[in-house]
């Protein structure tokens, strides 16, 4: 990708549409997790990247950095885990869960979150446009919670066939986020999901069935579960 690195984006890289591909390093070779430096956002580098188990994580100021962390950590269905508490809140419709409803809204709230040990946010500006582009061409996906006609809570991640990537999450009342990611996690496990790609491990999304796996084994599942037609 070149010797100079751009804080964010990359001017000078080519913009890939979402038909168009780039070959990453092969991450299945690389001793840890940052695989490539600098690039774009553009919907052709975000889906190669995803493609290939690597997503893009940096701190604004910074180059693009494409990781993909070993070990991973994602759900399968037979481990999605539904506590007493939440199933009672999702039998009860205490929240209005919805589906792409108002996705711009989610991301923003999902950037305003602040996260313990982090100053700032990750979900700059420029992944904010990347990701509502991708929205726009139907590959990008959120869950919405909503309580008394306000956002509480809800999820966004990105859908690759029989995997969805999961990419962030907020709450502004007690479980709105679960619920808005249970909802969804039912909804595409029933529709023959194969896996939830969480990427690296939280308590939270330990609680809702995550568990990890090492890199080698999560690069064969999703080249399973993508066919030929993935780059990994």
């Amino acid at each position: 990708m070149g010797r100079r690195f751009f804080p964010g984006p990359d001017p000078s890289f080519p913009y890939l549409d979402e038909n168009r591909r780039y070959r990453f390093p092969d991450p299945a070779l690389g001793k840890g997790d940052i695989i490539a430096v600098g690039g774009n956002l553009s919907p052709g580098m975000l889906l190669s990247a995803y493609e290939q188990g690597i997503f893009p994580w940096y701190n604004p100021g910074d180059p693009i950095l494409w990781q993909s962390p070993d070990p991973r950590f994602i759900i399968f269905p037979e481990k999605l885990h539904i506590s007493a508490s939440m199933r009672k809140v999702l039998t009860q419709e205490k929240f209005t869960v919805t589906f792409d409803r108002d996705f711009p809204a989610v991301i923003r709230g999902c950037a305003a979150v602040e996260r313990p040990g982090q100053e700032g946010t990750w979900i700059s500006e420029d992944i904010i446009g990347a990701y509502t582009e991708l929205h726009r061409l139907g590959w990008v996906h959120s869950a919405e919670s909503w309580l008394e006609g306000e956002l509480a809570g809800g999820c966004y991640g990105i859908r690759l066939g029989a995997v969805f990537c999961g990419e962030s999450m907020f709450a502004r009342r007690s479980n709105a986020s679960k619920a808005a990611f249970l909802s969804l996690a039912r909804s595409l496990f029933a529709g023959g999901l194969r896996f939830i790609d969480c990427q690296i491990p939280t308590e939270h999304l330990r609680s809702l069935g995550g568990e990890e796996i090492s890199r080698p084994r999560f690069l064969k599942l999703l080249r399973e579960t993508l066919g030929r037609g993935a780059l990994v």
